[in-house]
């Protein structure tokens, strides 16, 4: 009994603060920050779609079109996973966009069809994302699956699978490009890097949580006279377009694309649940089972309402989490205002093309820095595992060693069946998909290894606290 006014006095002198994700900042710290997370995600938005138009037969302007509905629908979709409604949104500083996931498949669907591909396409996200909405509460259920030795894996796969996307910036983005991998672009990209190193260390306070949107800044100018930005995308740009619902033409559904959008859509599911375990451990607010669900549910509205504007499926951006977890800027309303400014962009095109003026290798360069971020977090939260009980070490090897196959041998599985394709050469979902099979075969089938008890002590991190979790939805 002793306890009870004790928790209720806690409660009172803790009634007038909010937790950090739901702070408000000033305008401009609103405004810069989330910016910041807009020039950390642009590159990885507009890229599918560069990818999917040729191969569908679109035009140069038709692609340009579809690239600034993905902005267009991944503010949209930001928005439903930071503010949310009833309990749609995980209402964490979750950060949406296009999914790399589908763009393999959607390439293979749009080349058998020719220009009637995209049609077929967006029929197809939008049967996979309402299938992905009624599945939600039970993906939600997973999370008591989720013990820090899983979540730590994860988190560390998805810092070291990200790390590749930055190198490849790092080279200039375009394997075919005669640049490619020069020593202007890997010494601009080393050059941001150090930039932001040098801000983070003699900068203080706001300045230093946008470390990252100087350094990109600072980046850029440098490029100039280097001769590494284009001024091509502001020249060729409109000044105001919408994305026109249905512009390609009605949705068309068929069987065999949309079975095969059904696969990536489990596979952006799973992979969005370890983003927010990962994310909840991040911002001090650990997602619980109603989260995930709530976040997921923002992840299949957002992808099914996609379509209608011309875009398509999309799923969490992990490269965010790695600024959330260098900035500490843990707001959930910081990045909704980077939600709306991509919604700027998709309407106003040559907003975009600023973004767009960051060159790749600067862009590599702060890269390293971010995907290397998510990856320390989690060692982290494995240093928290109790790798010493039962076979917890052996999990996390097997995870670890098996997530990395498609980076460290990307032709591993060249012979098997490119449905499978989809999941294989994900790391961050083979991976997943192993420590949670081992972490059941190891600690929960069977009876438990001495010692586990203290593991299941530890995995109890996931529930929110009360003190942590006021104003949860």
């Amino acid at each position: 009994m002793a306890a009870k006014p004790r928790f209720r006095k806690d409660a009172v002198a803790g009634s007038d603060r909010k937790h950090p994700v739901d702070e408000t900042l000033p305008p401009l710290k609103m405004f810069t920050s989330g910016l910041q997370h807009v020039a950390a995600m642009y590159a990885g938005v507009v890229a599918p779609p560069m990818i999917v138009g040729p191969a569908v037969g679109l035009t140069a302007k038709e692609t340009a079109f579809l690239m600034g509905a993905s902005l267009f629908t991944a503010g949209i979709a930001t928005l439903l996973q930071t503010l949310g409604f009833w309990r749609i949104g995980a209402r964490l500083p979750f950060v949406n966009g296009v999914s790399f996931a589908g763009v393999t498949p959607m390439v293979a669907i749009g080349k058998e069809r020719g220009h009637d591909g995209i049609a077929v396409i967006f029929g197809a996200i939008i049967v996979a994302s309402v299938l992905g909405f009624v599945l939600a509460p039970y993906f939600g259920k997973l999370v008591r699956f989720f013990p820090p030795v899983v979540t730590g894996t994860v988190i560390t796969l998805i810092g070291v699978s990200l790390l590749p996307v930055a190198f490849n910036w790092s080279q200039g983005g375009n394997a075919t490009a005669d640049d490619y991998g020069s020593m202007t672009n890997i010494i601009m990209a080393a050059g941001t890097l150090l930039i932001v190193l040098a801000l983070r260390k003699l900068l203080r306070g706001f300045l230093q949580q946008i470390a990252i949107l100087l350094g990109l800044v600072i980046g850029t100018l440098i490029a100039i006279p280097v001769g590494i930005t284009d001024f091509g995308a502001i020249k060729d740009a409109e000044l105001v377009g919408f994305p026109t619902p249905f512009h390609f033409g009605a949705p068309q559904f068929e069987i065999a694309a949309i079975i095969s959008m059904c696969i990536v859509m489990l596979v952006c599911m799973t992979e969005s649940t370890a983003d927010m375990l990962a994310l909840g451990k991040i911002v001090g607010r650990p997602a619980d089972e109603r989260t995930i669900e709530g976040g997921l549910r923002a992840d299949t509205l957002g992808s099914a309402i996609s379509p209608l504007f011309n875009g398509f499926m999309c799923s969490a951006f992990a490269q965010n989490i790695g600024l959330v977890a260098m900035t500490k800027v843990r707001s959930r309303f910081v990045v909704a205002a980077g939600g709306g400014i991509l919604i700027v962009l998709g309407l106003v095109p040559v907003a975009a093309s600023v973004i767009a003026l960051v060159p790749l290798p600067v862009l590599g360069g702060a890269g390293i820095v971010l995907f290397g971020s998510v990856a320390a977090s989690g060692i982290q939260t494995l240093a928290t595992a109790a790798l010493e009980k039962g076979e917890n070490a052996l999990i996390v090897a097997a995870a670890v060693g098996i997530g990395l196959i498609p980076i460290a041998a990307p032709q591993f599985y060249h012979a098997f069946p490119q449905d499978l394709l989809v999941v294989l050469d994900s790391g961050i979902s083979t991976g997943c998909v192993v420590a949670i099979l081992l972490n059941l075969a190891f600690n929960h089938l069977g009876r438990k290894p001495e010692g586990m008890e203290e593991e299941e002590t530890r995995s109890g991190e996931h529930v929110v606290p009360a003190a942590a979790g006021a104003g949860v939805h």
